[in-house]
């Protein structure tokens, strides 16, 4: 009987490391494919974008946030990107960022041809290109750090209060005026790999805005805010699912 128990013991032992070396030899592997072989990463991106120096009315310095950043214009900003990981230090891909819901300037002032009291807003749209370096990568967490470079188009916006209201298809009381240029940054972040395909992120971000030095005006004389060179910073948080090869 003894001897039974004994043989039976060991039969156990023996059927659990067999088991707990087939799952360290899964999830090693698991590692392996998520860190080593090649793999596409769609992340979306949500937070702000601060502009230190756009012109703004003193009661909507710091934008619309829930908190206010600096004295000049900041407001909710979203992103997608789509990167190619071809390896466990560098990735390339392509992004956009959008500004959904800019700061609307209320007390703008007078402006245009006739000088009507305006409400003022600023879109911003960037599409470019990007390349991070993974210097510090491990099972639970990475940390990265790259560089940007892409087109940016704004879209200042200038309200007409005093219009008259009329039907929409007899036109709008609001005149675009639409700005491109050229934007470079660098960028800074780190993921937390929460499974083989969440991860979640923190970014930051520093561009500077290469826009014509002559302001891009309306036939009424409304006229576009931000010129030259402009300073942005970006913050967002990241949600990605990486795809297999």
């Amino acid at each position: 009987m003894a001897v039974k128990l004994e043989l039976l013991a060991a039969w156990g032992l023996s059927a659990a490391f067999v088991s707990w070396t087939f799952w360290a030899r899964a999830d090693g592997l698991s590692f392996e494919n998520a860190f080593t072989r090649p793999h596409t990463v769609a992340e979306a991106e949500g937070g702000a974008i601060i502009l230190p120096t756009a012109p703004v009315s003193p009661s909507q310095r710091g934008g619309n946030l829930p908190f206010h950043i600096g004295k000049g214009d900041a407001t909710i900003m979203t992103g997608l990107h789509l990167l190619f990981r071809g390896g466990p230090v560098w990735a390339i891909g392509a992004g956009a960022l959008f500004a959904p819901h800019p700061t609307s300037d209320t007390e703008y002032g007078l402006g245009g041809a006739d000088n009507l009291p305006r409400t003022h807003s600023r879109s911003y749209l960037y599409v470019g290109g990007e390349g991070r370096y993974f210097p510090i990568h491990t099972r639970y967490f990475d940390v990265w750090g790259g560089v940007t470079a892409g087109g940016i188009i704004l879209a200042d916006r200038f309200y007409n209060n005093a219009a008259t209201p009329v039907p929409a298809i007899l036109g709008v009381p609001e005149i675009t005026v639409s700005t491109q240029g050229y934007a470079l940054g660098a960028e800074i972040g780190g993921n937390w790999i929460a499974t083989e395909h969440i991860v979640v992120g923190l970014t930051l971000r520093a561009d500077i805005w290469f826009l014509p030095t002559a302001a891009q005006c309306s036939a009424f004389n409304d006229c576009a805010q931000l010129t030259g060179k402009i300073q942005a910073f970006e913050m967002g948080l990241t949600v990605a699912y990486r795809i297999a090869l």
